[in-house]
């Protein structure tokens, strides 16, 4: 069984930062790619960034020099550092990784997500 845990979210001024982060745990050979998402009310669940296991990232136009996607392979976690948020970053972050198992399956994996609430 793997689990993967969010935390980080918050309320903040536009302008100001935060930082989630996403621990895996479980039965984890070795993770893959990692990513974040989000939603907005009455929106699509969007990527957001997306960073692979040799540490290649790729973002979103629209938080392109604002965020950074990070990750600790000893620790099973990932990172997402959000600065100069904006309301429209306003949503629910979710991380998603792939992940081998150590029976040597492969899936992907959701987390519970953490809302992330930017005030004008």
């Amino acid at each position: 069984q793997v689990q993967l845990v969010e935390s980080g979210g918050g309320l903040v001024q536009a302008g100001g930062s935060l930082r989630l982060s996403c621990a895996a745990s479980g039965s984890i050979r070795s993770i893959n790619a990692m990513r974040w998402y989000r939603q907005a009310p009455g929106k699509q669940r969007e990527l957001v960034a997306d960073i692979t296991s040799g540490g290649s990232t790729d973002y979103v136009d629209s938080v392109k020099g604002r965020f950074t996607i990070s990750r600790d392979n000893a620790k099973n976690t990932g990172y997402l550092q959000m600065n100069s948020l904006k309301p429209e970053d306003t949503a629910t972050y979710y991380c998603n990784a792939v992940i081998t198992t150590t029976s040597r399956n492969w899936n992907t994996y959701w987390g519970q997500g953490t809302q992330v609430t930017v005030s004008s």
